[in-house]
């Protein structure tokens, strides 16, 4: 049986980063976009991991380019726009697909984990975001338009 700390996965920066190091946190996954609608959210985002940190909240930022092409940058060129515009500290990983052949184990664990309205497990568009507690399992996952400070009430109960 697959578990997320199972997963390893890149950073943004290309190092490899194990899943199983935030064992033990409430964590916070997000596909994200720096070319999107929905792009400040991470604002929000950001607001949730400084708020929480401290008691345990992880956010893990997926940058992906599958929807409309909204994530085109390099890697730095994705770090530097979300450190200048939204000064996001939380944790970055290499961009990835979320759906189709290509898309991460990660996230067809996730999206078997929580299916989507109507059980379709297809992610459908950037900001999608799964909610774990502290033993890694998944315990909600969020529409695309769900603002994060709306999410708070969720993260308190699992702290």
């Amino acid at each position: 049986m697959t578990r997320f700390s199972d997963f390893t996965l890149p950073r943004l920066d290309g190092t490899p980063q194990a899943l199983a190091d935030y064992a033990g946190q409430v964590v916070l996954v997000v596909n994200v976009a720096s070319q999107c609608g929905l792009t400040p959210q991470y604002e929000g985002l950001e607001a949730l991991y400084r708020q929480y940190r401290d008691r345990g909240l992880v956010v893990l930022g997926f940058p992906c380019n599958q929807f409309a092409e909204q994530e085109p940058g390099s890697a730095d060129e994705i770090a530097r726009f979300c450190a200048v515009n939204y000064g996001v500290s939380f944790p970055l990983f290499a961009r990835i697909e979320v759906n189709g052949e290509g898309a991460s184990p990660l996230y067809e664990w996730l999206k078997s984990e929580a299916p989507g309205i109507f059980g379709s497990e297809a992610i459908k568009w950037n900001f999608t975001k799964f909610l774990m507690d502290r033993a890694g399992t998944v315990v909600e996952r969020y529409a695309p338009t769900t603002e994060p400070a709306d999410i708070a009430p969720d993260i308190e109960k699992l702290l």
